[in-house]
Parts: structure tokens; C-alpha cells; sequence
């Protein structure tokens, strides 16, 4: 049996803003998708927070989350097609990543970041006790 060859990827996600506010959860979903796939992450983290240039499923603004990841060539079809089927990632895109080393790539990395955000995002501020009405 021939041993799959495989290469470093950057693969860009489109979430959508609701999706989005729950940043743990989007995260998660996202290497739920390249686990499904057997990638193995190098590096994610929020690329950006955009208004896009046309609606995409009736959104106006979406969630950039870039990944790099090693995988087999074959298993990238796998990745694709369960971003496709995915009601929670709105369009991904997927590429060799042959212009970057891997240390480039672990440089990028803000899991950190993002984690911290996911966490910043699902804390609620304590909401003001409400003060007592005087009864007559």
C-alpha cells in the first residue's frame, strides 16, 4: 500500500455574523471539519470582521477565519465537500499553501486570540440589578 502524499493547505472560511457570535462554537465546527477530513491544524485564527460585497444567503457581513492545515491531496475533496454541506460556513476556500513554510505558518497562528475572543464573546455583562418600587 502507497502512503498518501500530503501537503499544507490555507483554507479561508466565511461564517456569517450569527454563526459568528458564538466563536467557540464556529471554531469548533471548523476542526470538526478538518478532523473529519484528517487534517492536522498548523495554525487559525480570525482573519478579519467584513461587509461583504454582495449577500451571500441573505448576509450582509461576515466572519473570516483562516486555517492552515497538512493533509492528504485526496482528503481535501472530503474538507470541501463537508464546508458545502454545512449550513454554519457560508463559502470556503481551500489552497496549496506551497509559498509558506511551516514556520511561517506557525507564526500566523492565534488560536490564543481566538480563544480568548470566543470567551470575551460568550461572557454577558451582569445586567443592573433592578432597584425595588416603593409600595404604597
Amino acid at each position: 500500500m502507497t502512503a498518501k502524499r500530503t501537503y499544507n493547505y490555507e483554507a479561508m472560511f466565511l461564517l456569517s455574523q450569527a454563526v459568528a457570535a458564538d466563536l467557540g462554537g464556529a471554531v469548533d465546527h471548523i476542526k470538526e471539519i478538518l478532523a473529519r477530513g484528517h487534517a492536522d491544524i498548523i495554525a487559525m485564527k480570525k482573519w478579519d470582521d467584513r461587509r461583504l460585497a454582495y449577500e451571500i444567503k441573505g448576509q450582509k457581513r461576515g466572519v473570516y477565519i483562516l486555517a492552515y492545515f497538512k493533509a492528504a491531496g485526496t482528503d481535501v475533496a472530503h474538507i470541501e465537500r463537508d464546508c458545502n454541506l454545512s449550513e454554519k460556513v457560508l463559502r470556503a476556500l481551500i489552497l496549496r499553501a506551497d509559498h509558506l513554510s511551516v514556520d511561517e505558518m506557525t507564526a500566523l497562528d492565534g488560536r490564543k486570540e481566538l480563544d480568548i475572543e470566543a470567551k470575551l464573546r460568550g461572557e454577558k455583562p451582569a445586567a443592573p440589578a433592578a432597584e425595588p418600587t416603593p409600595t404604597a
